[in-house]
């Protein structure tokens, strides 16, 4: 695929994801959440691009936290965003030491770090002054997170496009909610982003998330376009044919007819 058709398919995914969810007002102050690897540039760029052409005028301000992994390298990020003149902070905090602290030898160590990084990043955008943060996931980690919260945590939850923290303060965005993995690493692939490898996550052997991952790979490959009917699953939800009666009012239930048996 070309560079101008992987763009255009990207920027239109993540227009219909805005538009979708309402997840951009008129003097909105957004957070974007720049981690180093593909996902979050082509968040980035994809949010610039939007913030030319959109009819509201927003702010965007770029954040990195600098989680103080061995060889990460410091000068990347702020080169980049200096060259691309975008607004940017670098949050300095050792969350790497406390991870690898608490976290026991052959266990994971996402829930951990992913924890640690939230609340940091949630305390950074109300001292900026932002009133949303937008994160990097996209179509693929959502149906991946559905698929693991339901073998492996018996429920039905994925990541929303848009939802607010437990506080309520701030309103956290996934504007690539739509868009294909593979669609991101072509164009991250075309635009050359200097990637910044993650030592912790994404380096991990046997987790769960990546059994998951080739088996939805497996699916699409034995039939094409399965993730695109299982993303309109989650679109098309019917809590009277699930079991929650906390979505579903299944006590109050009854039939006209058993009515009138009773009267």
């Amino acid at each position: 695929m070309k560079q101008q058709q992987v763009t255009k398919k990207l920027q239109k995914a993540v227009a219909e994801a805005i538009q979708q969810y309402t997840m951009i007002n008129e003097g909105d102050k957004i957070m974007v959440c720049l981690s180093g690897g593909k996902d979050s540039y082509t968040m980035l760029n994809m949010l610039l691009y939007f913030q030319k052409v959109a009819p509201i005028t927003f702010d965007i301000i770029a954040v990195n936290l600098d989680q103080k992994q061995p060889g990460f390298p410091v000068e990347v990020l702020p080169t980049y965003l200096s060259n691309l003149k975008v607004s940017y902070k670098i949050i300095e905090k050792n969350t790497y030491k406390i991870v690898m602290d608490k976290t026991p030898e052959g266990k994971t160590t996402c829930s951990l770090c992913s924890r640690l990084r939230r609340g940091t990043l949630y305390e950074a955008a109300k001292d900026l002054g932002c009133n949303k943060i937008s994160l990097g996931h996209h179509r693929n980690d959502i149906l991946e997170t559905f698929f693991l919260n339901f073998f492996f945590a018996g429920k039905m939850e994925t990541m929303p496009p848009k939802f607010k923290n437990d506080a309520g303060d701030l309103v956290v965005l996934r504007p690539l909610a739509f868009c294909k993995e593979e669609d991101i690493e072509e164009y991250s692939n075309y635009k050359k982003f200097p990637i910044i490898p993650c030592n912790l996550c994404g380096s991990q052997e046997n987790l769960q998330r990546q059994n998951v991952k080739q088996m939805i790979k497996n699916w699409e490959t034995e039939f094409p376009n399965r993730n695109s009917i299982m993303m309109n699953a989650l679109q098309n939800v019917f809590p009277s044919h699930l079991l929650d009666k906390d979505l579903y009012d299944f006590d109050n239930l009854k039939s006209k007819v058993a009515d009138n048996i009773f009267i």
